[in-house]
Parts: C-alpha cells; structure tokens; sequence
C-alpha cells in the first residue's frame, strides 16, 4: 500500500544551519518546526530552522527513512549542492507547501 513520506531539508533566516528529517506530514511538520522556534532542547528549535528550502516526496517509509540518513551522512556541501539543483537561491518553500504561510493555529492538522 502506497503513503505519502518527504524528506525534506530547513534551514533558518541566515542560513548557517542545514537540517534532514523525514515526515509523513510535511505541512504540518513545518507548522511543529515554527511553533517550537526558540526551543533549545531541539535542534531545529534551538537554531530556529523552520524554513523548506528542499523537499522530496516517498510512497513507501523504508525509502524515504534510507534517503534521510544519506543525506545526513552528507556534507554541508553536497547537501546545498542538492538543494541548489532545484532551489539555486534558497528560498523558502513554505508558502507553497502552507497557504497561508505563517500558519494561524498549528494545532490543527490537514488544514493548510
């Protein structure tokens, strides 16, 4: 049976930090990451990487769960070499995977 999983990749406002997971609920995935900003007892929390600057969609978890950890095992650089194939500026990918973009109440799933 077929699912919906991303892997997807944050960073935050400057840029410095680079951040893999893996979800099967990217919209609401990011809603957690911008609500939890400032949080120090998570990484992406603590250096504020809320904003998508890659995504990329699995039907099955072993997939998208084997992509995650190559990835992680990556580089910085490769990993914006990965990014800048598709998103050559970093620009947030928020606003097109949430409409409206910041959420309003991230409490409630399927909503965006």
């Amino acid at each position: 049976m077929e699912h919906d999983y991303y892997v997807y990749i944050t960073t935050n406002p400057g840029k410095q930090v680079l951040y893999t997971g893996v979800t099967n609920d990217l919209g609401q995935r990011i809603i957690e990451h911008y609500l939890n900003r400032g949080n120090p007892k998570t990484f992406t929390g603590k250096y504020y990487a809320y904003l998508v600057v890659y995504w990329e969609h699995f039907h099955y978890i072993n997939d998208a769960i084997a992509r995650e950890k190559e990835i992680k095992g990556w580089s910085r650089k490769k990993k914006l070499d990965l990014i800048k194939m598709e998103n050559p500026n970093l620009h947030s990918l928020n606003a097109s995977i949430i409409d409206p973009w910041p959420p309003k109440d991230g409490s409630i799933r399927g909503t965006y």
